[in-house]
């Protein structure tokens, strides 16, 4: 969570620095602020947007050396005193920070007892004091950056400044990301590349328990013993177009839109027609080794999670590989069981969610293969895999996940089929299967079609107090995912059950102020769906049915119509709707659509 953005040249900083936060604002848009180096440190601090701290900077605050912070608060409420940087009683040095300090109550004790006094809530200012008062004693920053951490335990990305040493900046990492991007003669460094691409696509990614010290000429990385460390750059394949909305009022209608072409990105190359198998070379399996796994266990957090669920009953019918998938957060708490026969998939748009990482890594401990399914090259967990599919989807900028699940859900396609063709799948069902992958931008395509007709049934529920979406089997992902997407953009309460479990208890809400979206493909159990939608219209329920065919006008109020795909390939298309009528339900209540409240983007803390 949280942006981060520091720059070291002789350009003036300020709007650099403001530039990157304003492509930042979705990791965290509770308050922001700015440090500038010209002779004296000087800060600008706001509660609210980016676009407000704008405002509040002077035309005179000039210096060719910052840092920046957009901030979603875990510490303090969101405030002018509690947005970032931190600084020294002194004010000689300032802190950007991203993480969770966990003993930050007992070094602000100690620090205060020696005669520091703190402004603010946070746990972040602790290392503006920690630092401070070791440079002291140090000609370098880069020392007293590493002494001062030392004493932390806990996560951060941080950015340091020091106004007697205003020819550079010290970064440091440790489970919360951090980018360097190398100008000609600047430097830069961000917490997400998408603050970097305008100027440079030139980056270098920093490592857990790595620190670097920028200057204008280069930089150089070392670790906390001050090892030094070599790094290659990588080439970026997003450019500052990419993170324009395209001429899109939000950015999530544009990322809904984009998912034909996305969609194609992700299986360009990767389906083999001669026989009918998914080319994934990324995996680093041999044959052999796929043969040898009898299990497959998918780990993930929101949205990622569910399209874990879709994946792994993809991995069930095609490969006939027990498969499951459950939350990235709850799976290394339960001290699981990892078996050298079973493969980990792990899932995370930005390569960065911080419950996911620390679940591989914990898998990588115990001895488990893990594989990686990723949008963002270079990332931490695309770095910790043992190899992975690339989604090619694009940066996604919008809060609220769209292309990059429905791309995840293609990539787990590709990857049960690959397993599905070395196991037993035939050659007639992997021609079936990769004629149906090919199918699915154009249908998508004809879903984004419909996108009047689905605007004018959201704003017809939008004002209902919560929606029940159900599904069964396959359709049971999709209802949880279209359930996340309505709650988390439009604040409309939902509950995704599947529709077997109705009459186990959550039937009782079912009344007319609580509408039923129902996920009804035409699969072997659409009549056991029906009867449940009769069920519901017995009780009064109102009923927009997503599904194949048009509905019975006794069974279902409503009715979107998807084209038809191969079974197993029909949730990808299903949950295309369920993105138009989250975001429509959403504009229609007048929601701030791309930052939703309390969310970000990537959840880099616990």
């Amino acid at each position: 969570m949280c942006g981060i953005v520091a720059y070291v040249g002789s350009k003036d900083a300020a709007p650099i620095l403001l530039e990157g936060l304003q492509r930042l604002e979705y990791r965290g848009y509770d308050s922001a602020g700015l440090a500038i180096v010209n002779k004296t440190l000087r800060t600008r601090k706001v509660k609210g947007r980016v676009a407000d701290l704008a405002a509040a900077v002077p035309a005179r605050f000039k210096g060719g050396v910052g840092i920046g912070h957009t901030r979603w608060a875990t510490h303090g409420v969101p405030s002018d005193v509690n947005a970032h940087p931190h600084v020294d009683g002194a004010e000689r040095v300032a802190v950007v920070h991203n993480g969770i300090i966990e003993n930050a109550d007992e070094l602000r004790a100690k620090l205060t007892v020696d005669g520091a006094t703190f402004t603010s809530e946070t746990d972040s200012e602790v290392l503006a004091h920690l630092i401070a008062r070791t440079v002291k004693d140090t000609d370098s920053l880069e020392e007293a950056v590493r002494t001062a951490l030392k004493r932390v335990v806990g996560t951060y990305g941080i950015a340091v400044l020091d106004a007697e040493r205003p020819g550079e900046v010290v970064v440091a990492r440790n489970g919360s990301p951090i980018v360097l991007g190398i100008g000609e003669k600047e430097m830069f460094a961000a917490s997400d590349v998408a603050a970097l691409v305008r100027y440079t696509r030139q980056v270098v990614h920093l490592e857990d328990g790595e620190l670097a010290t920028i200057k204008a000429d280069g930089f150089h990385t070392f670790t906390m013993d001050a090892t030094e460390t070599a790094k290659e750059p990588l080439t970026v394949d997003w450019d500052a177009g990419h993170y324009d909305t395209g001429g899109y009022e939000h950015y999530l209608l544009k990322e809904i839109s984009e998912q034909p072409e996305t969609v194609a990105r992700t299986l360009r190359g990767r389906v083999d027609d001669r026989f009918h198998i998914a080319h994934l070379g990324g995996l680093n399996l041999t044959p052999h080794e796929t043969r040898a796994f009898r299990r497959v266990k998918i780990i993930g957090c929101g949205s990622a999670y569910y399209s874990g669920q879709i994946g792994a009953q993809l991995v069930e019918e095609l490969a006939r590989i027990p498969a499951d998938a459950e939350p990235a957060s709850e799976f290394r708490y339960r001290n699981p069981v990892v078996e050298h026969d079973t493969l980990y998939v792990a899932i995370s748009q930005s390569g960065e969610t911080y419950d996911t990482l620390a679940a591989v890594q914990e898998l990588k401990r115990k001895g488990g293969r893990v594989l990686g399914i990723v949008n963002t090259v270079g990332s931490a967990i695309a770095r910790e895999c043992d190899g992975g599919i690339y989604l090619h989807a694009g940066p996604e900028v919008s809060v609220a996940s769209t292309k990059a699940f429905t791309s995840t859900a293609v990539a787990f396609a590709l990857l049960a089929l690959h397993f599905g063709r070395v196991h037993d799948l035939s050659p007639a069902d992997g021609r079936r299967i990769c004629e149906g992958l090919r199918r699915l931008p154009a249908q998508i395509e004809e879903i984004l079609a419909k996108d009047d007709e689905i605007a004018g049934l959201a704003r017809k529920y939008a004002d209902h107090a919560g929606m029940m979406f159900i599904g069964r089997v396959r359709g049971y992902p999709v209802a949880r995912e279209g359930a996340q997407k309505l709650k988390e953009i439009s604040y409309v309460h939902a509950e995704a059950y599947p529709a077997s479990e109705l009459k186990h208890g959550p039937l009782a809400l079912i009344g007319p102020d609580m509408p039923t979206v129902a996920i009804v493909p035409d699969d072997e159990l659409l009549d056991k769906n029906l009867t449940t939608l009769g069920e519901i219209r017995a009780r009064g329920g109102r009923v927009l049915m997503v599904g194949h065919r048009a509905a019975d006008p006794r069974l279902a109020d409503d009715c979107v119509v998807v084209p038809k795909n191969e079974t197993e390939l029909d949730p990808i298309l299903l949950t295309i709707p369920l993105q138009l009528l989250a975001y429509h339900a959403a504009v229609a209540l007048d929601r701030d659509v791309d930052k939703p409240r309390n969310l970000a983007k990537s959840v880099t803390v616990e």
